[in-house]
């Protein structure tokens, strides 16, 4: 609840404080306005970067993936699975 009343008393504030300094408000919004814009266009092209990085990446390993064919690599390890149990039982009897 004093958050509630904190918020409105806070927003009724800032809007008085709008309707006095409006021309304070926009001079100080026409000068953060770049700045923010900037930071925002580097903090996107920092992030594009890094998902471009990491398609490279994935593009690679997909690459060398390719070599070895995926199901035929998961039967022989598995069919090497089977004759390791087999191996087990028999030393087991």
């Amino acid at each position: 609840m004093k958050t509630l009343i904190g918020g409105a008393i806070a927003a009724v504030l800032g809007l008085i404080g709008i309707s006095v300094w409006w021309k304070e408000f926009f001079q100080l919004l026409a000068g953060a306005l770049p700045v923010i814009l900037l930071m925002g266009g580097g903090l996107a092209l920092y992030l594009g970067f890094d998902e471009l990085k990491d398609t490279w990446k994935s593009d690679t390993k997909t690459d060398d993936d390719a070599g070895t064919d995926g199901p035929e690599k998961y039967k022989q390890e598995i069919d090497t699975l089977k004759q390791e149990i087999e191996t087990l039982k028999s030393e087991k009897a």
